[in-house]
């Protein structure tokens, strides 16, 4: 059986890109943290089913949290890099995304005592206007990327990039994009995240086995703690569409991941390079 990659994202409900406009970052502070409680349930679930995962964990949280950056990788999985700030990368120039990856990886390896390898964008926000930070994350020492969603959305998406694992144009990083099932030439984003928690589960399961089957392909999938929490605060003013996404079906991810978990293989990246 081809084995996947698991992908979890660590950052908390409130520091979702789609708040951005609502919660100050110096305002974090303030708000109940839920992420250690709601990672302890991710765990727990990969135990039970003896899978390795990869956690992109964000800076602040790891700064904030650094127990749980150890319980991560004591527990043997993948410690990889998801920024400091959370800011989206098309958002930034070069100097700041230098200094927030940098700052991040430093946290990371200081607690792990390990080279972090991995990272992913904030939202996925690695676009065609930002391609220059691949050469940055080389610099940095990074090895691969996870960046990269190929389809058409509202906040990320490169619709023309390749489906499945490459190696980066011009520099020496491989990217794992996140990835997409065709349906009828046309890409579907099933692989995680709100498309998990919008389709019907039993669809998710036969695109993402055709991926296995059919194209005979690992897939990537991604998940992020808050989706594992139903009871977590409502942040009130949100856009309608972007609060439809944050808290569609959250009272369903444990159920559904432990089904995804029964259905198919998993690893982490750092078990594939």
């Amino acid at each position: 059986m081809i084995r996947n990659y698991l992908t979890i994202d660590v950052e908390d409900y409130y520091q979702v890109s789609a708040f951005d406009d609502l919660i100050k970052r110096d305002d974090w502070v303030n708000y109940e943290s839920r992420v250690v409680k709601n990672t302890k349930i991710i765990l727990a679930l990969l135990a039970r089913y003896d899978t390795k995962a990869t956690f992109f964990v964000l800076g602040w949280i790891a700064e904030k949290h650094p127990e749980l950056v150890q319980m991560i990788s004591s527990s043997g999985h993948e410690v990889a890099c998801h920024s400091y700030l959370h800011r989206l990368v098309y958002n930034l120039n070069p100097d700041e995304f230098y200094e927030d990856t940098q700052k991040a990886k430093d946290i990371l390896e200081q607690i792990t005592g390990e080279a972090v390898k991995g990272y992913r964008a904030p939202s996925y926000s690695i676009d065609k206007n930002s391609l220059w930070a691949f050469e940055i994350l080389q610099e940095l020492g990074f090895v691969y990327d996870s960046s990269i969603f190929p389809i058409s959305h509202d906040r990320y998406g490169n619709i023309d990039s390749p489906r499945f694992m490459y190696k980066m144009e011009g520099t020496d990083l491989i990217e794992f994009p996140i990835s997409t099932a065709l349906v009828g030439g046309v890409k579907i984003p099933v692989s995680g995240g709100g498309y998990f928690r919008f389709f019907p589960y039993s669809i998710t399961e036969k695109l993402l086995g055709r991926i296995n089957s059919k194209e005979n392909k690992s897939f990537v999938f991604y998940l992020h703690p808050w989706e594992f929490d139903p009871g977590q605060p409502t942040i009130h003013g949100a856009k309608r569409l972007s609060g439809f996404r944050h808290y569609l079906n959250l009272h369903k991810t444990e159920s559904r991941f432990e089904n995804l978990l029964r259905a198919f293989r998993f690893t982490s990246f750092n078990n594939s390079i």
